[in-house]
């Protein structure tokens, strides 16, 4: 079985589950945040939107500076509503997945690396990337957006099992 094959499964679970969070973003709040210091959920949303492409550029290029030096950063454009964050993150996960599913193993057992600004942030394996970079930066933001969810009264999806909003059995 390819490497690719036993991350498939997992990818299409996690970002199902993203999927049905970001469904939820009322439109309404898309500028709110709980503190100053945290995203606004139009921010948090959008960057979830955006996360959902990042196995492509994992895959294919050997590395990605978010910062070069003398361009412009790389940005997360923001979204307007729930429906064109999904619509984003419908068109980014169809990317990912396809990279995923044609990558050989060779090919995500080669480094990838993180720069900004020139500078290198990280370099592993692409396979370890897109666990710990890609899903789990996910997981850790579509958290927090259910957080988000809950403080505006809001149901939350469940995830892994029920949630206090939803009993799936």
């Amino acid at each position: 079985m390819k490497i690719s094959e036993t991350l498939l499964p997992e990818f299409d679970r996690e970002m199902a589950n993203t999927r049905k969070t970001l469904e939820r973003v009322p439109d309404d709040k898309l500028d709110w945040t709980p503190h100053e210091k945290s995203m606004t959920m139009r921010a948090l949303a959008s960057h979830l939107s955006n996360l959902a492409r990042w196995p492509v550029f994992v895959i294919e290029r050997d590395s990605l500076d978010v910062s070069p030096v003398g361009e412009d950063s790389l940005r997360t454009p923001p979204v307007n509503s729930a429906q064109e964050a999904v619509a984003e993150f419908d068109k980014n996960v169809a990317a990912a997945r396809a990279a995923i599913a044609g990558a050989s193993d060779e090919d995500l057992l080669k480094p990838w690396s993180l720069v900004a600004g020139g500078k290198n942030i990280f370099t592993m394996p692409r396979i370890a990337t897109l666990r710990g970079m890609v899903m789990n930066h996910t997981i850790h933001h579509r958290a927090q957006l259910g957080v988000y969810l809950r403080l505006n009264d809001v149901p939350v999806p469940s995830i892994y099992g029920p949630s206090a909003d939803e009993n799936i059995f």
